[in-house]
């Protein structure tokens, strides 16, 4: 995933799958899959964040501009970017040194798999606390980040095993 053409195609297929195919579906009144924030786990790690951060950013306000939400998929997507060291550090036992060679197909799927359930619940709680942004519906922001990350983890993995590569 070090080419930077994967990287563009990855992109745009996860803001062409996110707004042209699940941002219709609203299973129950209330599940919608994000499963755009898998950029976010397969972009390669490099020291320099910024553009990073800047391609999340872009991908979140785009996401927003198509589904009329004013910046919060773009508030949360930036935010998952910006602490998903933090979790490579903790659950994959990742260092500077290894970030060239880092590839999450590669890891072991109990530590992929707290990966990216964290970042997950984290991006959907944020999203879901601006997009409700009241205390007396805190239990509907909570019930809203359980199901639709569970949906999303769902797409996701199921996804990741459908198009992984055979070594």
């Amino acid at each position: 995933m070090n080419n930077p053409l994967s990287t563009i195609t990855l992109f745009f297929s996860l803001l062409l799958l996110q707004v042209l195919i699940l941002n219709n579906i609203l299973f129950l009144g209330f599940i919608n899959p994000y499963v755009y924030i898998a950029f976010v786990f397969y972009y390669p790690l490099k020291e320099n964040r910024i553009p990073f951060l800047f391609y999340c950013f872009l991908l979140g306000i785009s996401i927003d501009f198509f589904s009329d939400t004013g910046g919060i998929h773009a508030l949360s997507i930036v935010f998952i970017a910006y602490i998903r060291l933090f979790f490579i550090r903790l659950y994959l036992k990742k260092t500077a040194v290894d970030y060239p060679f880092f590839n999450l197909n590669s890891e072991p799927f109990g530590k992929v798999f707290n990966y990216v359930v964290t970042l997950t619940v984290i991006h959907h709680f944020i999203y879901f606390s601006f997009a409700n942004f009241s205390f007396q519906n805190f239990s509907n922001v909570l019930l809203n980040t359980l199901f639709s990350s569970i949906f999303t983890l769902i797409l996701f993995f199921l996804g990741a095993y459908i198009f992984k590569k055979k070594n």
